[in-house]
């Protein structure tokens, strides 16, 4: 056999070198996401395989007002949010026109909203980590 046929010749697996196994492989996967066997669209292909999507843990706003018992607005009444899973507590002065905002509050926790002011306070507001709203407006009322 001479030198041009023996490069000629395929080689067994094994004996061939890692990086073209490798390349091999990578083309190999290459062609099956190119034919449609791997669905990233969400939806399943004629295999029906389905493709997992992340969910989109964004950010909510959390808004309102503070009122009194005969619905009057109540500025400087101070509004708490309470993560329910970590405790940590914020807190926002409502403004002249009793409203209050807590801005990019996660949407993976459970939270708590109470509003007081002197010996008022409000009845706690619960917020769901299941609940997909990405704007959460309610009235806190002072009793």
């Amino acid at each position: 056999m001479s030198q041009i046929e023996s490069q000629n010749t395929p080689q067994p697996v094994a004996t061939r070198p890692a990086h073209l196994v490798s390349r091999a492989i990578a083309v190999g996967l290459l062609a099956v996401a190119v034919s449609g066997l791997l669905s990233f669209s969400g939806r399943s292909n004629s295999f029906g395989l389905q493709t997992a999507h992340a969910q989109n843990f964004g950010y909510r706003t959390i808004q309102g007002k503070v009122l009194d018992d005969t619905s009057t607005p109540v500025g400087a009444a101070t509004v708490f949010l309470k993560n329910v899973k970590t405790r940590n507590v914020k807190s926002f002065t409502s403004l002249p026109d009793g409203t209050f905002r807590f801005a990019q509050v996660g949407m993976v926790d459970d939270y708590e909203v109470w509003a007081a002011r002197g010996k008022g306070k409000s009845a706690v507001k619960s917020i769901s980590s299941y609940d997909s709203r990405k704007e959460v407006q309610f009235d806190l009322k002072l009793k």
